[in-house]
């Protein structure tokens, strides 16, 4: 089993929207190597959901609910993909870009050496260390 982190505008779409519909098409991706990612994401994999406006910080666990299909918003047939998610779990407190820097542990993630990737995989051990600090 894999474990991500995906990045969202809260303004645009924030983790309140995914626990209001519940589930959501994880879409509009048009980077290359994030949809690299996306494609490799498997069902029942667990996913961070990281709000990248202010305040940074991981709020919630999501969970793939469907494999990378073709993007509905991808009018150009350019081979763009999308998942659908689900929420799991609203992190009893939210985890700072701050913390994460602070921890020796996490000092590797995507999230920290490629700040603009929208989709990015985690370690388990990374996965587990992000959710004790948040609890």
């Amino acid at each position: 089993m894999n474990y991500w982190l995906v990045k969202s505008e809260p303004e645009s779409y924030s983790w309140d929207d995914l626990i209001k519909k519940g589930e959501d098409i994880w879409d509009g991706i048009r980077n290359y190597q994030a949809r690299n990612f996306l494609k490799e994401m498997k069902l029942g994999e667990k996913v961070l959901f990281y709000h990248s406006g202010k305040p940074k910080e991981i709020v919630g666990i999501a969970e793939v609910s469907e494999e990378a299909f073709p993007d509905p918003n991808d009018k150009e047939d350019k081979g763009w993909v999308a998942v659908k998610i689900k929420h799991l779990k609203v992190l009893s407190k939210p985890v700072t870009l701050e913390q994460i820097k602070s921890e020796d542990q996490l000092s590797s993630l995507l999230l920290i050496k490629q700040s603009r990737l929208s989709v990015m995989p985690l370690e388990k051990s990374q996965f587990d260390h992000i959710v004790k600090l948040s609890s």
